[in-house]
């Protein structure tokens, strides 16, 4: 197996020869070079032709997010950023908007704490990067005014009681910017999405976020009420689950890791919501999520998988297809079409299917009169 070449961007040369010490420790990786500034990047770039680029963000002169911009636009080449700036909302919000992989916390003293699993962590981030379908990896743009004059207030959605839950693997958070900014505020329900992001970069994010659409972006939170109109926000990191408070209210209950983050959300929606489930799965790795759509069909709700090829990793959906549990495949720019469409549809059902049932009572006993009628006329007639 060929090796995967790395060029290693950061503006400290000591931060320079730890990443790379820690790449070469594994010999499926080759650091072909090494850079200090953005411009240096751009140039190199174009002559060692790096698989991956682990980029830091606070560099002099031309910084991590402009280079992040000409390489997407010119080069493009899977990037993972790892930078001390992850508290920073406007950073991590563009460089995920922008399509980076995965954005890393840089915490300081990175060398000394929890070596070994710091230096695993940096290892299987750029080994997934190698493996990303680049060509799906674009900018997520957001129109502000799309929805401008549509927000509904909560009360006027609560009636419907909707649940959009989503799962996104790595490099999944760029769809879901895009997703959530196309999908209209006024449709009648909440949106819970669990992302492969740092819980650490969460809070900037959500809070950027929450700026840039016309939905309430929340970071899902203990005993936290879920209300339509918001869309709460949580980590791989956590299990997230939908439970009831004591007032029959549908609340978030956030405890440790767990091995399968997604199946755990969407079993514990399809509890609450029933057939008012809608999930939904994203680009990522891995097998998760496929037994959860199985629970969210059982109690009659509808599971959506993005096509396979349209993402930037299709293990998460592929997997759920192949499991037959998705009700239907859709390419990503018709994501926010069909979840419109789809929850169109099962809310017209319920509007009608009790229309049609009350016309063929009325029929129904109109019948058994006219037979009631039929019947004492000739009882009559024979006397």
């Amino acid at each position: 197996m060929a090796q995967i070449k790395v060029l290693v961007v950061d503006d400290s040369y000591f931060m320079r020869r730890v990443i790379s010490e820690i790449l070469e420790s594994d010999p499926q990786l080759l650091v072909v070079g090494t850079s200090g500034d953005g411009a240096d990047c751009l140039e190199k770039i174009k002559v060692l032709q790096p698989d991956v680029v682990t980029l830091d963000i606070d560099m002099p002169g031309m910084n991590g997010i402009s280079v992040i911009r000409h390489i997407m636009i010119k080069h493009p080449i899977p990037i993972v950023v790892f930078s001390s700036l992850f508290c920073y909302g406007d950073v991590t919000f563009e460089a995920l908007q922008l399509g980076v992989v995965d954005f890393v916390p840089k915490p300081s003293g990175m060398v000394f704490e929890d070596k070994d699993h710091l230096n695993n962590m940096i290892i299987d981030r750029v080994k997934n990067a190698a493996g990303v379908n680049i060509s799906n990896i674009r900018r997520a743009n957001i129109q502000s005014n799309r929805f401008k004059g549509l927000v509904s207030s909560h009360d006027e959605r609560l009636a419907a009681g909707k649940i959009i839950t989503l799962g996104a693997g790595l490099s999944g958070t760029n769809s879901v910017i895009r997703l959530v900014s196309q999908l209209s505020p006024a449709l009648p329900g909440a949106i819970v999405a669990l992302l492969e992001i740092a819980p650490q970069i969460l809070p900037a994010f959500v809070k950027k976020f929450n700026e840039r659409v016309p939905w309430e972006i929340r970071l899902a939170e203990q005993g936290q009420v879920i209300k339509p109109g918001a869309c709460y926000i949580g980590s791989y990191d956590h299990a997230l689950r939908v439970v009831t408070n004591l007032h029959g209210q549908p609340c978030f209950q956030v405890d440790g890791k767990v091995a399968d983050p997604l199946n755990t959300l969407f079993q514990s929606c399809a509890g609450i919501f029933h057939n008012n489930t809608v999930g939904l799965l994203l680009t990522g790795l891995g097998d998760d999520g496929a037994e959860g759509f199985s629970q969210i069909q059982a109690h009659g709700g509808i599971t959506i998988a993005q096509s396979s090829n349209c993402c930037v990793f299709p293990n998460l959906t592929q997997n759920a297809i192949d499991h037959g549990t998705v009700t239907c495949v859709v390419n990503e720019d018709r994501l926010h079409d069909s979840i419109h469409h789809l929850i169109r549809i099962e809310n017209r059902k319920k509007l009608v299917q009790p229309a049609y049932a009350l016309a063929y009572r009325f029929k129904m006993q109109a019948i058994a009169l006219q037979e009631t009628a039929k019947y004492s006329s000739g009882s009559n007639d024979s006397l």
